[in-house]
């Protein structure tokens, strides 16, 4: 699995123009599942996520970690994919829809998140606050 967190002042994903999830302060989390993840990754990476000490302390230093604050999860298969050959990116390393819809709800329930439209063309808006973004993967 690869999780693209951005920790954002406000998040919102709509399909057909109709939001279907919407945060204030916290993270966005687009997520990308491969072949061979399990429940297992995606109960791995979803902690990680949530232990993230990314948010400023009273001091202003990055110190801690999630809290109270909100999750907004979208599925992002284009995480993997590979353009190193050419210009058209291959997308032969993400896993089907079949696997990989059970692995991103278990993810986003997990974390208690607000989400997409698995495998919906969305638009997602952002403010990205710092800018703060990190790539996380499993392995």
């Amino acid at each position: 699995m690869r999780a693209l967190v951005q920790r954002v002042s406000r998040a919102a994903v709509r399909v057909n123009g109709a939001t279907v999830g919407a945060i204030g302060p916290g993270l966005l989390v687009l997520l990308g599942v491969t072949h061979d993840d399990d429940e297992a990754t995606a109960d791995r990476l979803a902690d990680k996520v949530r232990a993230l000490r990314i948010f400023e302390d009273a001091q202003g230093k990055m110190n801690e970690a999630l809290g109270d604050r909100e999750v907004l999860v979208v599925s992002q298969f284009t995480l993997y994919g590979d353009a190193r050959r050419g210009n058209r990116p291959s997308f032969v390393a993400a896993a089907r829809p079949e696997r990989a819809e059970p692995l991103y709800e278990r993810f986003r329930a997990r974390l208690v998140a607000q989400g997409g439209a698995f495998g919906a063309h969305m638009e997602v808006e952002l403010v990205n606050d710092g800018p703060v973004t990190l790539l996380l993967e499993s392995r």
